[in-house]
């Protein structure tokens, strides 16, 4: 390591879980720096296969402490139903903490997230509906709650007695019935019960584990493409998963991260609304989907499938600083006879961009310029070092690295731990 972030370089749903599941046996803290409950990453270990919605990655390792960091939003109620599945599979859970900084996402928040969606109208953009929006509003309005606000009684009532004032007129505009704050306090209470003890100042033990040179993994959510200030907005998610901000959100120094791996399927999917050059309507789409397994692992909603982006790529590993990528899913394309990687868009003044990403309003008539692969039509899930690929995997691979101009650390060929291997 010793301070390594991990993040998605697409549009979500890349396989992070995979990556820090695996770089997890050598770490000594995980730390999720970021988003909610809206995005899970999909683990299978001896523990059997598990979505991690809020918990980190590490949390399968007894020796690996694991924090909710400050840059979270955090749905007790669904905090404690992951850690009850968890524990009911046999994990242990002493070394789970939540920073006393991460904003805690309250019943009204979900309330308000799908009132607000559906005054939209026909302009969605595709919102879980789990609050995540609601709750990074009101933690910049200055008119969230915190978790720790759960172990200060007096304080925690003012602060909700003050939100609920302008919680319930938002509510009521929008045509739902008010939230009866006793009821949510009472509520809060047994959150406190259940959660307390976990709740801490994490920046101690944090600081420690950087001074005694401990290995640090961040973990983030979703991927560069649903970034707040660089994804396509508005169709995005309301935090930032790219690495600049993984060391605020974990309570690290700006110049603690050594490295950043990227990560990327060997093609391209997406949730949610917004433009999605590489998108597949046609039958090669359907086979990626159903091959791939492709469907959210919070909502089941199906993925939209297309072939790999390599504007995408180049874009996420400038942003990010990415120092390697990690691979997965190249199993999936094992099947394929022609594979295809897009290179450009192509405007609608008939200019190809390479090397940047468009706004929102220009990609959304973008068209991608592909160059077509020869597939291998071998099963790659019995590899385990690069060599064992065959030649035209490799050759495929390697044009991904060439695009986004950094070398690849790990290649993926199947949801085991051991079908995990470094490049």
């Amino acid at each position: 390591m010793p301070v390594t972030a991990v993040v998605g370089a697409q549009w979500g749903d890349e396989g992070k879980g995979r990556i820090i599941d695996y770089l997890a046996q050598d770490a000594d803290v995980v730390i999720r720096f970021q988003g909610g409950d809206n995005a899970g990453h999909t683990v299978i270990n001896e523990h059997g296969k598990h979505a991690l919605h809020l918990i980190p990655s590490g949390i399968f390792n007894p020796r690996t402490e694991n924090i909710v960091g400050s840059g979270c939003v955090v749905n007790p109620q669904s905090l404690l139903d992951e850690m009850a599945k968890l524990e009911s599979a046999g994990v242990a859970l002493g070394n789970l903490w939540v920073s006393t900084r991460a904003q805690m996402l309250m019943p009204y928040h979900r309330t308000l997230d799908v009132l607000e969606e559906a005054a939209r109208g026909k302009d969605t953009i595709g919102t879980t509906k789990r609050g995540i929006g609601p709750a990074y509003a009101d933690k910049a309005a200055r008119s969230g709650l915190r978790i720790g606000d759960l172990l200060h009684e007096s304080w925690l009532k003012s602060r909700l007695d003050a939100a609920l004032r302008s919680v319930n007129r938002k509510i009521e505009v929008l045509g739902g019935d008010p939230i009866d704050g006793a009821e949510v306090y009472a509520t809060c209470m047994q959150y406190r019960e259940r959660l307390g003890p976990r709740i801490i100042d994490t920046v101690p033990l944090v600081r420690h584990a950087l001074d005694t040179n401990k290995a640090i993994l961040l973990e983030g959510q979703l991927g560069v493409m649903r970034d707040l200030d660089w994804g396509i907005y508005p169709y995005v998610t309301s935090s930032n998963p790219t690495a600049s901000y993984a060391a605020s959100g974990a309570g690290l120094p700006a110049r603690a991260i050594d490295r950043v791996i990227g990560v990327v399927k060997a093609y391209s999917t997406a949730v949610g609304d917004g433009p999605f050059p590489v998108e597949l309507h046609d039958a090669d789409g359907q086979r990626l989907r159903e091959i791939g397994g492709e469907f959210g692992a919070t909502t089941g909603r199906p993925r939209r499938c297309g072939w790999f982006d390599g504007v995408a790529i180049r874009y996420a590993a400038w942003l990010n600083g990415m120092t390697g990528l990690a691979i997965t899913k190249l199993d999936v394309l094992d099947s394929f006879e022609t594979l295809k990687i897009c290179t450009g868009y192509r405007m609608l003044d008939g200019t190809v961009v390479t090397d940047s990403m468009p706004d929102t309003p220009d990609l959304m008539h973008a068209s991608p310029v592909f160059e077509e692969w020869d597939g291998w039509l071998a099963s790659t899930a019995d590899c385990r070092h690069w060599d064992d690929l065959p030649k035209q995997a490799r050759a495929y691979l390697h044009r991904i690295g060439e695009l986004a101009e950094i070398k690849i650390d790990f290649v993926s060929v199947g949801p085991e731990r051991d079908q995990m291997f470094r490049a």
